[in-house]
């Protein structure tokens, strides 16, 4: 008798939310990193502290994931994933990430060919558009993760949908 995969079972999470955490959390790379010199190696080694070491003390919960509860897991026991799977998914992640920055930070009328840089973490990130079923990305692929819902976290998606709807009924 064989029952449904773990990964069927779990609540998946929407990509904007992903992108949303995602974003929070290469905040302080952008913020930090420029402080340790600036360099890619030190905005990796930020990153990687980050999405890392984290995690793996909260149950899979970054900055970013607990904001909007959401955490990542193994995709075959539904637990919280080890080091080594972490560094897998959050190394190709960051790599990409990292390209990013520096195509942003290097972009002017004349260097075009900076936004080439995006291409990485676009290609990573569109591949979980095109994967209804699970929503994995590149880096959930390798690592062999999954990115779930939870009810651990800050629901900040849903307080600034409630501020909205405050501030338009104080507008009208």
């Amino acid at each position: 008798m064989q029952s449904e995969p773990i990964s069927s079972r779990l609540p998946k999470v929407q990509i904007w939310r992903r992108g949303c955490a995602f974003s929070i959390d290469a905040l302080p790379v952008l913020l930090i990193g420029p402080l340790l010199g600036g360099s890619w190696l030190a905005q990796l080694i930020v990153w990687l502290i980050l999405r890392i070491v984290v995690p793996s003390r909260t149950q899979g919960q970054s900055f970013g994931r607990w904001a909007f509860d959401m955490r990542v897991v193994d995709e075959r026991t539904g637990k919280t994933p080890g080091i080594l799977e972490l560094f897998k998914r959050e190394g190709t992640a960051g790599i990409g990430l990292i390209l990013a920055i520096t195509g942003f930070t290097n972009l002017s009328p004349s260097t075009a060919q900076y936004m080439l840089l995006l291409l990485p973490v676009a290609i990573d990130c569109g591949v979980a558009n095109f994967d209804p079923q699970l929503q994995q990305a590149f880096h959930d692929r390798i690592a062999g993760t999954l990115v779930i819902a939870t009810r651990r976290g800050y629901s900040l998606d849903l307080k600034i949908k409630r501020w909205v709807a405050q501030l338009r009924r104080f507008v009208k």
